[in-house]
């Protein structure tokens, strides 16, 4: 495998950032070396520094994309982190619920995986309000995924998934109710994936199109995001978050001391986000 050099890694971090806001500092050069070392070969280059110039003379923006679905596919898995789909489950999902009844609105609730990955969290969604609504989940429930990788959307919108993903998170039960044998892999049925829409989002981009959404999962992304980045994305998902809404981040993350705009609710042992009333 070619080496990664310590210039080579300052330079392709930088361009890296420019591609996708992904903050790589100096620790994470294996990280580059490991996920790109493979494009680096396949496009016949001698080095990093010779990859590098390939990527910005790609004019169609081939090179660019397969950097980025390298760099941000992460790892996910069903029902991760159970706590957030409680909350989901016996707390959020009846609320807007009620609210919708109260006020005889037949709007359906919006729910948005803001970085969806190959799928599975926003397909844990699908399958919670399924469980929960039964069939009339689908006038009641409207689900959208975005992603910036290319690669991810595609395959998370198949729903297709191999022994090893599907046995993470998801319990016998489930996959027997709601996945058919594919081969040796396992078919999502179209029941939950109609339920879907999925889109490419890169989220350190105008998303306003989107419209308003009464819950936003985006778990786990700002990590990676520097702290001015984070500051500006969470001030766009405030304008994509209906004012009763929902923001849920990961169990790691905090919006504490950076987004006043947002106070900090407690539900048994999950943290989620609302707007702050006097807004």
């Amino acid at each position: 495998m070619i080496k990664l050099q310590s210039h080579e890694q300052t330079a392709l971090s930088r361009y890296i950032y420019s591609l996708c806001a992904v903050v790589l500092d100096e620790s994470k050069g294996y990280l580059i070396e490991n996920r790109l070392g493979s494009l680096v070969e396949e496009n016949g280059c001698g080095s990093f520094s010779q990859f590098l110039q390939r990527a910005q003379m790609d004019n169609q923006g081939v090179l660019n994309r397969r950097i980025i679905d390298a760099i941000t596919t992460g790892e996910t898995l069903f029902f991760r982190d159970s706590a957030p789909f409680d909350l989901l489950r016996h707390k959020i999902l009846p609320e807007l619920l009620e609210r919708r009844a109260r006020a005889r609105s037949r709007v359906p609730i919006r729910i948005w995986s803001a970085a969806c990955s190959t799928g599975q969290e926003i397909y844990s969604v699908a399958i919670l309000a399924r469980e929960l609504l039964g069939e009339s989940c689908f006038e009641q429930v409207r689900l959208l995924a975005t992603d910036i990788s290319d690669q991810a959307v595609a395959r998370a919108s198949k729903g297709h998934y191999g022994p090893a993903e599907i046995t993470r998170g998801l319990d016998d039960h489930l996959r027997a109710r709601y996945f058919t044998p594919a081969g040796r892999e396992w078919q999502l049925r179209d029941e939950i994936r109609a339920l879907v829409s999925f889109k490419r989002v890169n989220l350190m981009e105008d998303f306003s199109s989107l419209g308003r959404f009464d819950v936003v999962l985006c778990r786990n992304v700002a990590i990676y995001f520097s702290e001015h980045d984070r500051i500006s994305l969470f001030g766009r998902l405030e304008r994509a978050l209906e004012p009763d809404g929902y923001l849920l981040i990961g169990a790691l993350e905090s919006l504490s001391g950076i987004c006043p705009q947002f106070e900090s609710q407690r539900h048994l042992r999950t943290v989620f986000y609302q707007l702050k009333k006097s807004r």
